[in-house]
């Protein structure tokens, strides 16, 4: 089974490859982006890194995307890795992006990675869905994105193992970084995973 660090440092040599082949996303009123894997939304992002993966490693060439968890309810998990009778790991992944195509601050980012509320499907909120979850085989979260200059990753990410820890046993941080990627504004980034052991811990009321 693949560990989580190489897990982590093969997700962003994938990410490069696919970035080196230019890809062009289109907005939803068919406005075409500049070239990059940077502009395309994370479920397309990660589709064509875990297509990439399976390319780079034959050890990826079993994998699931948009897993029904157990039981009811619409929940699904975004990426799964091994055979569904015993997932080797189910994965939990989100992007954080602060800037849009245009170079303009993406407000609203940060929501998807330490909103506390379910209704916004956090990195934070998945922490929490992975650890009440059914789904056989280990967990983790992962988030992936891109550093701008006065606006790197770290602090979001110190905030999120901070808020994390309260919810969940979270383990230690794995990180790679990829650079020279093709899109003026989305030029260099990281990816980080944590894995989710137990059940989530019960918050003492205010």
């Amino acid at each position: 089974m693949i560990n989580l660090p190489q897990l982590v440092a093969d997700f962003a040599t994938a990410l490069r490859e696919t970035d080196a082949r230019r890809p062009q996303a289109v907005s939803s009123t068919g406005r075409a982006y500049q070239p990059g894997i940077g502009p395309h939304t994370e479920r397309h992002t990660l589709r064509l890194v875990a297509e990439e993966l399976v390319a780079l490693d034959p050890a990826y060439q079993e994998y699931s995307l948009d897993v029904p968890y157990p039981g009811p309810g619409r929940q699904r998990c975004d990426w799964c890795l091994g055979s569904p009778s015993a997932w080797d790991w189910a994965i939990e992944a989100k992007m954080l992006r602060l800037f849009g195509d245009n170079g303009k601050p993406n407000d609203n980012m940060l929501t998807r990675v330490l909103s506390p509320y379910p209704a916004h499907r956090s990195a934070l909120t998945d922490c929490d869905k992975l650890a009440s979850s059914a789904l056989p085989g280990r967990k983790a979260v992962l988030i992936f994105g891109y550093d701008y200059d006065g606006w790197e990753m770290d602090l979001a990410i110190v905030a999120f193992e901070a808020l994390a820890r309260r919810r969940v046993d979270l383990g230690d941080r794995h990180m790679a970084t990829y650079d020279r990627l093709v899109h003026p504004v989305h030029q260099r980034g990281r990816v980080f995973a944590w894995e989710i052991a137990g059940r989530p811990i019960e918050l003492p009321p205010l």
